[in-house]
């Protein structure tokens, strides 16, 4: 199998109107948060395939419950004490006056999710209120940074056959447009299998070598009979957000999370798994004010999901902490 990077792609997710963009980065180690606002609010679903997550406000996406709309999504690092952070979103929405007007104040909705970094350099330190609320400070409608930032900055991928095997994962972006619709991902890639550019199937990032200087090929490597090491179930997980500005229902916003899903299996092998939490949230701000063509725009997103996970791999840099090294895809692979 070759394994010949392809080029990055173009686009991001702050080219849908209405979403706006902000990560924070910790500096003590690599690890943070990142948020997309939709300062109007913005119709949601989700759809959860990994057996491990880790969410918050997950339930009152569900097309027959009774909230609306969301204000922001949070993804960040940390595991489950990231999802402190969202208490910091909802601060500076209530700050800036969004949320649900419930006649005795307004009420930000933000659901979360959140990935595995623990691993990574020093696991007390974590995203906390604070960093949600200061990656909402930094929001903007410019393209937003990639690679080892935000909720990537302490993501790795192809990490079945032994942590130390594994190379940088971090968060991507894209967009593409049809139909007079645009559909964007923000994608943080934390996954345990190899990341592969969907077109030709060529290895990106993912398990090495023993002698860590090749890409191992995790699919190809449990075919042939290697066992895979023992993993703490969601110590991996790849999260994130697909927005359009379509009008969407709620019960069309949950469809459109669930095919962005397929995007990442053309895009991470093998995905899914027991030891992830995959998750992905879908927006619909309405700002084309075109109501969905459903075909159309399944194939945006998942197109749209498996070009920002290629990105976040193409972005990130190498990462060495102590006497272990996690190789970025421009490091490993040929130019």
């Amino acid at each position: 199998m070759s394994t010949a990077p392809s080029l990055p792609y173009s686009g991001a997710i702050t080219d849908v109107a209405g979403i706006e963009v902000g990560h924070y980065s910790e500096t003590r180690r690599p690890t943070g948060c990142s948020v997309v606002i939709a300062r109007q609010g913005a119709v949601a679903g989700v759809d959860v395939r990994g057996a491990a997550p880790g969410t918050r406000e997950t339930d009152l996406l569900q097309p027959a419950n009774l909230v609306q709309q969301v204000h922001a999504v949070l993804l960040a690092g940390g595991s489950a004490w990231g999802l402190d952070a969202a208490g910091g979103v909802m601060r500076w929405l209530e700050e800036n006056r969004i949320g649900l007007d419930t006649g005795y104040g307004l009420v930000p909705i933000v659901p979360a999710a959140v990935l595995f970094d623990l691993g990574v350099g020093d696991a007390r330190i974590r995203p906390d209120a604070q960093a949600g609320y200061q990656a909402c400070v930094a929001a903007s409608r410019q393209a937003p940074a990639q690679g080892n930032v935000g909720a990537g900055s302490g993501a790795l991928v192809g990490k079945l056959l032994g942590h130390a095997r594994a190379m940088k994962g971090g968060i991507g972006s894209a967009s593409v447009s049809a139909g007079g619709c645009t559909v964007g991902a923000l994608i943080a890639c934390n996954a345990v299998g190899d990341v592969l550019e969907p077109a030709s199937g060529r290895l990106l990032a993912g398990a090495r070598s023993e002698d860590g200087l090749r890409l191992l090929g995790t699919r190809d490597a449990l075919l042939q009979g290697q066992l895979p090491q023992q993993l703490l179930t969601g110590t991996n997980t790849t999260i994130g957000v697909i927005a359009t500005d379509a009008v969407l229902t709620k019960a069309q916003a949950q469809r459109l999370a669930q095919v962005a899903h397929d995007g990442l299996a053309r895009a991470i092998n093998p995905v899914h798994t027991l030891f992830d939490g995959d998750t992905l949230f879908a927006l619909g701000t309405g700002a084309s004010g075109k109501n969905a063509d459903m075909l159309l725009l399944a194939t945006l997103a998942a197109e749209a999901t498996a070009r920002a996970t290629v990105n976040a791999v193409h972005a990130a840099q190498g990462l060495r902490l102590g006497d272990q090294h996690w190789p970025a895809c421009t490091e490993l692979l040929p130019h």
